[in-house]
């Protein structure tokens, strides 16, 4: 792509993961926006990130003796960013707030600035100190810095910026920003929101309504996050209470989902909201230099033996999990791997549905399962999903592990060496999913419900599995009873004897699994949908 033909793009987003040991980001949101800046690098976009410096991070999680997990913070100090030397204003609860704008370009990434309030300057220094750690007037006040600051930021490093892309309703304070520049120099409310909404595009990911973050409107007023509009003008733009989802839908010209079938999804579910963007479908997708072993690239580029390579990354893994739990797993054993956020939808313990059926296979370590995953801090529910896998994991100390404190390098470990990639949520709640993206391109092969990026890449029986045939209903339990059926049928009927009896159509499918999606989930494709769909104007 030509950068002197394509508009300047700032990317909003609350995280960031560009490295394990920079802790900014909490899950795949992160994840995704730190792929995404790392393939703008890599195709010379003019593209520039904008988040916060988080002094804490995201919790880092461990288990207790008992089994239960716990939450842990740490300061973190980066001594690799670069001060750029501009600070910012915002106000919050009517009182002034400086933010230092730092930079990094560290880890093969366009530039990312990160606004921090944790500076002399300030009575509050802890806006910017735990990512995700509170829901009520700190979490308005970090959107009220990332989004207002972050405007702010752009006019001080006098970066022209043609399109504000927001990844996901935590930056839509940005856009009243904008609206805010438009009638200070003249303009009407109607005609800076006009002008404002061609000037924003919108990502949303959460497919749950529930999920999706509200604010009081007198809250916002409170924490001075009206930014010059008022109660009425707020109301129109987010309703009340605020959504942050809606006010990003209607500050925008043009939405997407993160694969397909979720935009069907998002665009049922925000049906009756008026004066909505359309939210088109664009798949998100993985910086593959950061996630494809180099080994698994030679050997498929080669024509070399993917088995035997294969085979040496999956005993790096389990040198890696005997290393972390103590655990010793067999390399000549079916390997599955199951990382994910801990949430009731992800369903992380369907494959127990059943003790019956899989116990015998656990008992003999035909069958190995590795979980890693986090809940956030807030959420009991998640943490008894990691408590009922390490019970699990006491349960089966032969064959079953749960490894703690989920991050990137876990998720790098486990896409690159496990045998099977599982993924079984119910339908049609997962948004993209893009670890099995990483599994595929390293030749571990997908075994999922036909949800979030899936139904885009299964071919049945040649590049992986699908579990069950797209069933989707609202009584949980009977989706779960069909779901739990359809995941033992594949595994023990399908997959297992592939793996045991069938070693040649178990490599061929490896081979096809990383032919069939190496470019088509590459950040390359998915920034080039970026430009012609929603950057580049029609």
């Amino acid at each position: 792509m030509n950068e002197q033909k394509l508009p300047t793009v700032a990317y909003f987003s609350m995280e960031y993961g560009l490295h394990s040991d920079f802790k900014m980001y909490a899950g795949g949101l992160g994840i995704l926006a730190g792929d995404y800046i790392k393939g703008a690098k890599d195709i010379n976009a003019p593209i520039v990130g904008i988040g916060i410096k988080w002094k804490q991070g995201y919790t880092d999680q461990r288990i207790d003796a008992e089994g239960k997990p716990y939450d842990t913070y740490h300061n973190y100090v980066y001594d690799f960013l670069e001060d750029t030397n501009v600070k910012v204003t915002v106000r919050i609860r009517n009182t002034n707030v400086v933010c230092k704008v730092w930079k990094t370009e560290k880890f093969g990434n366009n530039p990312l600035y990160l606004l921090d309030t944790d500076i002399p300057e300030n009575g509050d220094a802890w806006i910017t100190g735990q990512l995700y750690g509170w829901f009520g007037e700190e979490r308005i006040a970090q959107e009220i810095v990332l989004g207002i600051g972050g405007v702010k930021a752009m006019r001080a490093l006098q970066i022209p910026i043609d399109v504000y892309h927001f990844n996901e309703g935590h930056a839509a304070l940005a856009a009243t920003e904008l609206i805010h520049e438009k009638m200070c120099s003249g303009s009407t409310f109607e005609e800076a929101w006009r002008a404002t909404r061609e000037e924003v595009v919108f990502t949303t990911h959460t497919p749950i309504k529930e999920g999706n973050e509200t604010h009081p409107l007198e809250r916002l007023e409170y924490m001075s996050a009206f930014n010059g509009l008022t109660c009425e003008q707020m109301e129109r733009i987010g309703g009340n209470p605020f959504n942050m989802t809606v006010a990003g839908l209607r500050l925008s010209r043009i939405s997407n989902g993160v694969a397909a079938l979720h935009a069907d999804t998002s665009n049922k579910m925000w049906k009756d909201v008026s004066g909505r963007s359309e939210i088109i479908g664009i798949t998100n997708a993985i910086h593959t230099p950061t996630w494809v072993d180099e080994r698994m690239t030679w050997a498929y580029e080669e024509n070399g033996d993917l088995w035997a390579t294969h085979m040496d990354i999956k005993r790096e893994l389990i040198d890696f999990i005997k290393e972390r739990s103590g655990i010793q797993l067999s390399a000549d054993n079916l390997l599955i791997g199951f990382s994910r956020r801990a949430a009731p939808y992800k369903r992380s313990d369907l494959i127990f549905s059943k003790p019956e059926i899989i116990e015998p296979y656990l008992k003999t370590g035909k069958i190995q399962i590795v979980f890693s995953g986090k809940a956030h801090p807030l959420d009991d529910t998640g943490k008894k999903i990691v408590s009922n896998l390490v019970a699990m994991m006491k349960k089966y100390p032969k064959s079953v592990v749960f490894l703690e404190n989920y991050d990137m390098k876990i998720g790098a470990m486990l896409t690159r060496g496990s045998d099977i990639w599982l993924n079984n949520p119910r339908r049609p709640l997962e948004a993209s999913g893009t670890s099995g993206m990483k599994a595929a391109m390293n030749g571990v092969l997908n075994c999922s419900i036909l949800d979030g990026w899936w139904p885009e890449a299964c071919i049945d029986g040649e590049n992986g599995w699908q579990i069950g045939d797209g069933f989707e209903t609202t009584d949980f339990e009977v989706l779960d009873r069909h779901d739990s059926e359809a995941l033992y049928d594949t595994l023990l009927n399908r997959v297992l004897p592939t793996y045991y009896d069938d070693r040649a159509k178990w490599v061929h499918m490896m081979r096809r699994s990383i032919e069939t999606t190496r470019e088509t989930f590459s950040t390359k494709r998915m920034l080039e949908e970026y430009y012609q769909k929603m950057y580049i104007k029609k």
